[in-house]
């Protein structure tokens, strides 16, 4: 897999995609990836990227040319790639784990703009297959979503995570958040660890584990158990256990 990243501000990103996790996926080659700086793109000898709104209004717009032509940049010379382009925008398609799913199983080559000032001219969209957003937040410009894309679908690549489950028993695998972690000391002012996690009781710590992310999804995200028929036997026995009064325990 590899992205592309047309940014204004190539030195933010290239900083996390060098640390952690994504940094040592890029350094064993599991994944690559690289910022292309939209500057040199720009018009005339102030290579500018922006321009007013016609209609008039606050702010500036990105200008569809340079955008354009990064984009050309970023996929010519690949017939065969499965490439998809991407705007970071408000309005765009909410990136979740299933989205995340989808772009890594789909795409070889994920091109993603970021978005800057007021808006994007709005011809661009006809070298865009798809908007993706954050959610129901404003942002001073897309290098964060962006960057939030190139995480999520890394954490599914082959070879990106160290522990292969982590990508698997995580938060949004399947309908459940994740159930609560507790690690060093045992009491931390007055709070111990369940005394279940210490047991060795694998069974046991597995059944605390499968209630507490049911409990803790009826709590935080109680719409991802609305549809109860088509949650597995025992999930579905719990949710109707907590609903009936046993939450707090």
């Amino acid at each position: 897999m590899h992205f592309d990243i047309i940014t204004l501000l190539p030195d933010v990103v290239e900083g996390y995609l060098a640390a952690s996790v994504l940094g040592r996926g890029r350094a064993s080659e599991a994944f690559t990836a690289r910022s292309v700086d939209l500057r040199p793109y720009g018009l005339g000898r102030h290579r500018q990227v922006d321009d007013a709104p016609y209609g008039g209004g606050a702010g500036m717009v990105l200008a569809a040319g340079p955008v354009v032509q990064a984009i050309e940049d970023c996929v010519q010379g690949q017939p065969d790639a499965r490439v998809g382009r991407f705007l970071m925008a408000p309005g765009g398609t909410t990136l979740d784990r299933e989205l995340a799913g989808r772009l890594a199983a789909d795409y070889d080559h994920i091109v993603l703009v970021c978005g800057r000032f007021e808006g994007v001219d709005a011809r661009i969209h006809e070298w865009i297959d798809e908007s993706i957003s954050l959610g129901d937040v404003v942002l001073t410009g897309g290098e964060l979503a962006a960057l939030a894309v190139v995480d999520s679908v890394c954490r599914l690549l082959p070879g990106v995570l160290g522990n292969a489950a982590s990508a698997e028993d995580e938060s949004f695998e399947g309908p459940l958040l994740e159930y609560p972690q507790y690690t060093r000391p045992r009491d931390f002012q007055g709070r111990e660890v369940p005394a279940v996690l210490l047991s060795g009781d694998h069974k046991a710590i597995a059944r605390w584990r499968l209630r507490k992310a049911v409990q803790e999804t009826l709590i935080f995200r109680p719409e991802r158990l609305k549809d109860r028929a088509a949650l597995p036997t025992e999930i579905r026995t719990l949710v109707q256990e907590l609903d009936n009064g046993s939450l707090g325990e």
